[in-house]
């Protein structure tokens, strides 16, 4: 149900656009992303800051969408928010004692350091591609491709690394773990 709540403002960007277009798509995203962080900050008093970063984001770059009237805002916005978390998972190995990746699964499975490593700087390359690829879609595709791209492309992406990433991982999982 958390993921789910993960994806609301962008699955109510999808309908939108459908339904009334990219401006409207602009104003709903903007107005769920305030809402899932109102919602997030009641229920558990903190917000991820990444949370606060995506909530920025939105809306200066949604802002300067539905005030300029051009799409070319809100579509950079997926480009920064993912380079953004590349930067900060390949700079994690630099500050601090565990990179990001490592922070937050430690606690479920236990890999020696140099795996934590690399798995941290594929997540961080992964964010940086994702990030390319947008800028890839937003400028040789229409409008129509790219919300696709954002909704269903991405997450796609996204599967298919975890994935890559679940097989990776079995054949550095001690064998105690394993059963």
């Amino acid at each position: 149900m958390n993921q789910l709540f993960e994806f609301f403002p962008i699955i109510l960007f999808f309908i939108a656009y459908k339904i009334y277009g990219i401006y409207v798509a602009t104003a709903v995203v903007i107005v769920a992303t305030v809402f899932q962080v109102l919602f997030t900050w009641i229920k558990y008093r903190k917000v991820k800051a990444m949370q606060w970063i995506t909530l920025i984001l939105i809306l200066v770059l949604g802002g300067a969408t539905l005030y300029l009237r051009d799409e070319q805002f809100i579509k950079w916005k997926l480009s920064v928010v993912e380079w953004l978390f590349g930067i900060a998972f390949l700079g994690s190995q630099f500050i601090g004692e565990k990179p990001f990746i490592e922070r937050m699964m430690a606690s479920n499975i236990d890999l020696p350091k140099a795996i934590w490593r690399r798995l941290n700087t594929l997540w961080g390359l992964f964010f940086i591609t994702v990030g390319c690829v947008n800028v890839y879609v937003m400028f040789n595709f229409n409008t129509d491709d790219w919300v696709t791209f954002k909704t269903f492309g991405v997450p796609g992406m996204m599967l298919i690394f975890i994935l890559l990433q679940v097989i990776y991982l079995y054949k550095h999982i001690p064998e105690t773990e394993k059963k």
